[in-house]
Formats: C-alpha cells, sequence, structure tokens
C-alpha cells in the first residue's frame, strides 16, 4: 500500500525536489518517514522553521526551481511565515508542508490548533487545506504549479492522519517544471513606447530584478537611446557588471549619480522594477514602464505607459523601432557624475592606517576582492546592505541574494544554508550583522552539524546600527539600540566552527583569507565603526532637520560623546586624510 505522504514525496521528487527544509514533529511525522525512505529527496534539518523557509527561499533564488519546507501543527508551521513572507515578496517558488492537528479536532480549540490556510493567505499565491485523502494529490499538483508559474509560495496544509492514509490512486500530471514562453507587447503599444523615447532627448534607464537574463539586450537598448543606465538594488547583479552605460544604484542605499541621472532625464524606461521609492522618481519625465506582471504598472509612480511583457523579449520587438540616438551629452554628464560618485565611496574603503575601529566598508571591499568568482554573498538587512550594495563586485557569476523586498533581520545564515545546501562547492558567504545573527544565532549549529561550508563575516559594530541612522535622521536621541555582544569568534569555536575576531584594520585581510580558505564553515568577527553614516543620495530638508534635532536632544540628554564619535568617525577622517 502507498500512503498518502509517499505519493506526495514522489511527486515533488519529480519536479526536481532534493531536499525539505523543516524541523519534525509528530502531526509531520508521516511525511518525514515517507523522505527517510524515498530515493532521492532528504531532509534537511534546521533549528529554527523560520529558517527552513529562508533556506528553501535562497535555494529558489539561485536555481530558478521551486523547492520545499515543511513544519508540524500550530507553532512548527507558524514559524515559517516570516521566512514565506520572504520568498514571496522576492518572487521565488516555493512549497511549504504544513502539517495540521488531527482533522475531526479542527475548529474545537485544539492543543496546538491554528489554521494555516487563513495564516499564510497574505503570504502565499495558494493556499488550502486537505480535508481527505482524496483532494491528494491533486491540490499538491495544484499548489506547485501555482507557485512555479506565479513564481511565489503555496502552501499545502495537511492533518496528521491523511499523510499516512491510502492514496487514492489518481494518476499523476507530468513533472511540474516552469514553462518558458515569448512575452511581448503588442505591436500598436510598442509604437507608442517608441514614439516616447525617440521624441526624447535624455533617456535613462532603471532597472531591476526582471533584467535577469537580459544583460546583452538592456545594452543594446542603452546603446541604440544613449542612455545611462541605473540599477535599483535587485537590478544590480544583473545590470552593474560589464557594461559602459552603468552610473550606480538609487534608492536609499543608492549613489548620488543613480539619483541624478534620474532626475535630470526626461524620458524614463523601467525594465522589470518594482522600486517601491516614489521621492527618488523623476519630477517631470515622461515614464515608460515595461514588467511581466501587468498589476505593477504604474502602482510606484504615475507612469505615460505601461507595457506587460519580459524585459528581454520587450526589448527584442522594440529595438527595431527606434531611433540611433546621436546626442550623448546626458550620458557623458551621468558617466563623469558616477565616476566622481564612485571615487569619493572608494576613498572610504581604507584601512585608515590601522586606526581602530574598522570602517564597514574596508570590511565590505576585502571581501569583495578576496571572495572567489563566482562566490554567492547575502547581507542581514540593515547595514550589511548598504555596504554590500556598494562595495561588492559582480561579474555575472557572483549571485547577491537577500530579504531586498521583505526586509527582515536574521537572514543572512538561514539563507545561506539553503544556498549551500544547492551548490556545496560553491563559496557563500554570509554578511551578517551582529543583531541579525544572534537574532537567529542557533542556526551556526545546523550549519556546523549539517557540515555547510559557509563563511560568515559579522559587522560587529555592538548596536542595531542602521535603525540608529533612521533615529538620528529622524531627530531621535539612539534608545534601545545598543547590543552586549560576546565574541561571536568565541562562540563559534566552542561550536566546531572556525572562528578569529579581527579588532585592528592590518589584521583584516590575513583573517579572511584563512576564512575563506578554510575546509568547512568560518566565522570572521570583525569589530566595526558603530557611528559610521550611510549617507542616501538626495538629503532632504526633513533629514538635515532630523540630524539637527538629534545632535541638540543628543547634548541635552547628556551624551555629547556620541556627537564626537560621530564626528570622528565621519568627519575629521575625510578632512585630515
Amino acid at each position: 500500500m502507498t500512503n498518502v505522504a509517499e505519493t506526495m514525496v514522489e511527486i515533488i521528487k519529480d519536479a526536481g525536489v532534493e531536499r525539505v527544509y523543516g524541523l519534525p514533529g509528530d502531526s509531520l511525522n508521516g511525511f518525514t518517514d515517507a523522505i527517510r525512505t524515498s530515493d532521492g529527496v532528504t531532509w534537511q534539518l534546521v533549528r529554527h522553521e523560520e529558517a527552513a523557509a529562508f533556506a528553501a527561499a535562497a535555494e529558489s533564488a539561485l536555481t530558478g526551481e521551486l523547492t520545499v519546507c515543511a513544519g508540524s501543527c500550530g507553532p512548527g508551521n507558524l514559524h515559517l511565515i516570516n521566512g514565506l513572507f520572504d520568498a514571496q515578496r522576492s518572487r521565488v517558488p516555493v512549497l511549504a508542508i504544513a502539517a495540521q492537528i488531527p482533522g475531526p479536532e479542527i475548529g474545537s480549540n485544539y492543543f496546538q490548533e491554528t489554521h494555516p490556510q487563513d495564516l499564510f493567505r497574505e503570504c502565499s499565491v495558494y493556499t488550502e487545506l486537505v480535508s481527505m485523502p482524496e483532494q491528494l494529490p491533486r491540490v499538491l499538483e495544484i499548489a506547485m504549479r501555482t507557485a512555479v508559474e506565479k513564481r511565489g509560495v503555496a502552501v499545502v496544509v495537511v492533518p496528521g492522519e491523511i499523510f499516512l492514509a491510502e492514496t487514492a490512486g489518481r494518476k499523476k500530471s507530468a513533472p511540474i517544471r516552469a514553462t518558458r514562453s515569448v512575452v511581448r507587447p503588442g505591436d500598436d503599444e510598442l509604437r507608442q513606447a517608441a514614439e516616447i523615447l525617440n521624441s526624447a532627448k535624455k533617456v535613462t534607464i532603471l532597472g531591476g530584478a526582471g533584467t535577469e537574463g537580459a544583460h546583452e539586450r538592456v545594452l543594446a537598448i542603452a546603446g541604440r537611446l544613449k542612455a545611462p543606465v541605473v540599477h535599483a538594488l535587485r537590478g544590480k547583479e544583473f545590470l552593474e557588471y560589464d557594461n559602459p552605460y552603468d552610473v550606480g544604484m538609487t534608492g536609499l542605499l543608492g549613489f548620488s549619480s543613480g539619483y541624478r541621472a534620474m532626475e535630470s532625464c526626461d524620458a524614463l524606461l523601467m525594465l522589470g522594477t518594482d522600486f517601491p521609492y516614489p521621492q527618488f522618481y523623476p519630477s517631470k519625465a515622461k515614464i515608460v514602464q515595461v514588467d511581466l506582471r501587468g498589476e505593477q504598472l504604474g502602482r510606484r509612480t504615475p507612469i505615460d505607459l505601461g507595457l506587460v511583457g519580459d524585459v528581454g523579449d520587450t526589448i527584442d520587438a522594440l529595438l527595431p523601432l527606434l531611433d540611433d540616438h546621436t546626442d550623448r551629452k546626458h550620458l557623458d554628464t551621468s558617466l563623469k557624475h558616477y565616476t566622481k560618485a564612485r571615487k569619493d565611496l572608494d576613498d572610504l574603503a581604507d584601512n585608515d592606517r590601522n586606526r581602530e575601529p574598522i570602517h564597514p566598508q574596508y570590511v565590505a571591499r576585502l571581501v569583495s576582492e578576496l571572495a572567489s568568482d563566482d562566490a554567492v554573498f547575502i547581507p542581514d538587512v540593515g547595514s550589511p546592505v548598504v555596504w554590500a550594495s556598494r562595495y561588492l563586485e559582480m561579474n555575472g557569476r557572483r549571485r547577491l541574494i537577500g530579504s531586498f523586498s521583505h526586509g527582515t533581520m536574521a537572514n543572512a545564515v538561514p539563507h545561506a544554508i539553503g544556498a549551500q545546501s544547492a551548490f556545496p562547492a560553491r563559496q557563500v558567504i554570509a554578511l551578517s550583522g551582529d543583531g541579525g545573527l544572534s537574532m537567529l544565532l542557533g542556526e551556526l549549529l545546523t550549519v556546523r552539524q549539517s557540515k555547510l561550508p559557509v563563511k560568515v563575516v559579522v559587522f560587529n559594530n555592538s548596536s542595531l546600527n542602521f535603525v540608529e541612522v533612521e533615529m538620528k535622521a529622524a531627530g531621535f536621541v539612539n534608545y534601545g539600540t545598543q547590543l552586549d555582544n560576546p565574541s561571536f569568534a568565541d562562540v563559534a569555536n566552542a561550536m566546531g566552527i572556525h572562528g578569529q575576531r579581527v579588532e585592528q584594520p592590518d589584521d583584516l585581510e590575513g583573517a579572511l583569507r584563512a576564512a575563506f580558505d578554510h575546509d568547512g564553515p568560518a566565522l570572521v568577527d570583525v569589530v566595526t565603526a558603530q557611528q559610521e553614516l550611510s549617507i542616501p543620495p538626495a538629503i532632504t530638508a526633513e533629514q538635515v532637520k532630523g540630524f539637527t534635532l538629534y545632535a541638540i536632544r543628543t547634548i541635552l540628554s547628556g551624551r555629547g560623546d556620541e556627537l564626537v564619535d560621530l564626528a570622528d568617525t565621519n568627519v575629521f577622517r575625510r578632512l585630515f586624510d
């Protein structure tokens, strides 16, 4: 007799799934036992279900394929929710198996009872409760197909006893893999786009994650339009490298050059981006937006024309309609501005004559220089994302993934678990904040137990640093952000992981080389400057006012020494170097 759980495992195996991330529990026993006895699907144990969902999201981001995580009833699968939100907002296909209490007890306030089909509805493209064995495998196949085609999270809720029921024997569908279609706008819409772009004197391109796989075609249209290319954070890995039109990133983490190239244009071509900050869009330009998802058109800023299509397919159809622009003034001005902005940023990423504390820019620069050509970089949300976005160099083979849309702390190490599990021979580097690392610190044990050679670089500034910057900008005195950390290197060594603490800049390169060369997991705990400021490309009057209020309130609260540290880290260094 084949039971429901065994049929489920067989179907996900046919779809190319090699592992399921999770934490076992009694309501999940039928499913985990089916994995134990299967041929080709393994159980990847984590210490917290949130990490299971993160890991599945990271593997999917790198492979483009469906991945799976699982949680037992009640609190078990409830822990998945933050990682599933991250996967949903990053648009990667993830299937979550959420075990449920015994079916006859649903609705009775039974021990550990929750209603996952309601809880997960906001962070999924499909969610369904299985009430009888006859619903499977049909519901599972629908869930998988929806996750793959809509690139999102699907949740199947299964009471524990149904896993053990005899399978209904329904014929399986063909293996569920993503389809590939040519998707482009209609001819009339393409002609309208060409009219807008041909009549513009200064065109700027803004590209995001939707430009994946379209690098050469974006360069082709940029060359035709003589358009500088600005990228959103999720477009960095796909657009920044080998790009003579690149003028950097825009947004809260970006460069002044990216902001200026957009603000000064008279036509903006948005390619596969859902860039969320309206204050960074141009105030007067005509805007043409291309996106595979029509519901995203115009939702961030008013547009003049929206086109539904794959970025590469749309460019292929649009290029023959575009005039070859000859005026390079806008492009050359933008490139010149970018060269200066890039130099100003690079000047900050130095050893600083071996002075303590270490500047985080220097850490990120060295990591980039020492990492392998196909490294996977995974920064924690907060200041590590700032330094990663500004100093990690992409080359078409390297990957940069993170919680860039959901923006949750503690993503770096759990994401790294999924990335390294999928690619055991590839260099995976987690750029962890001290707050993010400590939030899911137990996942270092997962890394050790599973013998995953993840390299963890900790930006240890003893604070929730990005929160402090936000407080300063809003005029608040820092409060509740201090972290009393141990030596994370000592913690790592106690866990059986190679760990080294670095407090002086001269010691950093050697420590990173030793960690990257180590045959197994390694952690480098770098004591970095707490008062380092990450300034957005456009400083608003409100932010200037906020910093002024912060300074006044800090002095009045008797904490004026913070201002001295702030000036020493960010002002005096620049004046006297």
